[in-house]
């Protein structure tokens, strides 16, 4: 795929149709956990969505993965996509462990020496669940289907399945990649929050124009302006970061320091925006919207897991600190903000 603006409107366009059509049949069919959507991870696939970067015949970046991953995310598809190629397809490839063509990958990312995996998500529908325990800076890494595993089934608060899995007993291989692995976990699920924050910004805009007080629509009183206006400002502040993870991860690669730098703003930058706007997107709406069925809940309570996900918003606000004394002990620590590392 080429960085043309048109393959870009061609792709953003196909990747909201695959979201739309999967929202709209989901309506009234919402459950905890959600179910996986096997027919717009078909979609998907028939597209060549699902291995956009860990394919090296796709031609896909981060660029492209980074808009697949967003509009999924504003319309609560309910699939493993960056498990399957930013996650577990890249990890398998750098262990040199095959995975199928098809079908959903996902990882489980644990700790050397403990007996099992909580938070995989969508373990039971995987064609196959690689394992990558912490063993120090390197990563313990193995790939088992789910048929050979003990899974226990269990969801985040947005609904999506979170097991628990018991690590098996396997041949692991030791690659050194675990920094790389968490950074392109915390990539992956800043592009997703700041879907989720999209869609709560234009759930909240609609809502505040058609419920109407006092004979006139929310929307016409400023106190409601204010806090659109607000929101609006901080989901752009969130994209403005998420697309400096972008274009690091696309120019760099994700084992570079211009990316170990830009996914930690961008994680500390969503940490904070998140709740922000999540709170005043529930405000605007009252006491509706807090329900797996209403399309709110499912935008901010994802965003709400997502970035907690792959390392906690204080952690990454600790790395930066320590980015910006590094600098300033080396040098100009402004040259870390202008040049992203």
């Amino acid at each position: 795929t080429s960085d043309s603006a048109d393959d870009f409107a061609e792709l953003r366009q196909l990747a909201e149709d695959i979201g739309t059509r999967s929202f709209d049949a989901r309506i009234g069919h919402r459950s905890l956990p959600d179910a996986f959507d096997s027919t717009a991870w078909r979609h998907l696939e028939e597209a060549g969505l699902t291995r956009l970067t860990s394919d090296p015949e796709s031609g896909g970046s981060p660029r492209e993965l980074a808009l697949v991953l967003r509009a999924l995310a504003r319309h609560a598809v309910t699939v493993p996509l960056a498990e399957t190629d930013v996650l577990a397809g890249w990890l398998a490839a750098k262990a040199g462990v095959d995975v199928p063509e098809d079908g959903p990958l996902t990882l489980a990312l644990g700790n050397r020496g403990t007996s099992a995996v909580p938070g995989v998500p969508y373990a039971g529908e995987a064609a196959l669940v690689v394992f990558a325990l912490r063993d120090g800076a390197s990563l313990q890494v193995a790939a088992v289907p789910p048929s050979e595993l003990t899974i226990t089934p269990g969801h985040n608060v947005g609904g999506e399945a979170r097991d628990t899995v018991v690590i098996p007993r396997a041949d692991f291989i030791e690659v050194e990649a675990a920094a790389e692995l968490e950074r392109r976990g915390a990539w992956a699920r800043c592009m997703q929050a700041l879907g989720g924050l999209d869609a709560a910004v234009e759930y909240s805009v609609a809502h505040t124009r058609d419920r109407e007080q006092f004979g006139r629509p929310l929307s016409a009183f400023q106190s409601v302006q204010h806090t659109l206006a607000s929101m609006a400002g901080e989901v752009e502040r969130a994209r403005a970061a998420a697309e400096l993870a972008v274009s690091a991860a696309a120019e760099h690669g994700f084992d570079s320091p211009q990316a170990d730098y830009a996914v930690t703003v961008a994680k500390v930058v969503l940490g904070h925006v998140v709740p922000t706007v999540v709170t005043a997107a529930h405000q605007l709406h009252g006491a509706i919207g807090v329900t797996i069925e209403h399309r709110l809940w499912l935008a901010t309570m994802r965003a709400r897991s997502w970035i907690d996900e792959f390392g906690d918003t204080a952690t990454y606000a600790r790395r930066l600190g320590r980015l910006a004394l590094a600098a300033a002990r080396d040098g100009d620590p402004w040259d870390v903000v202008v040049s992203g590392g």
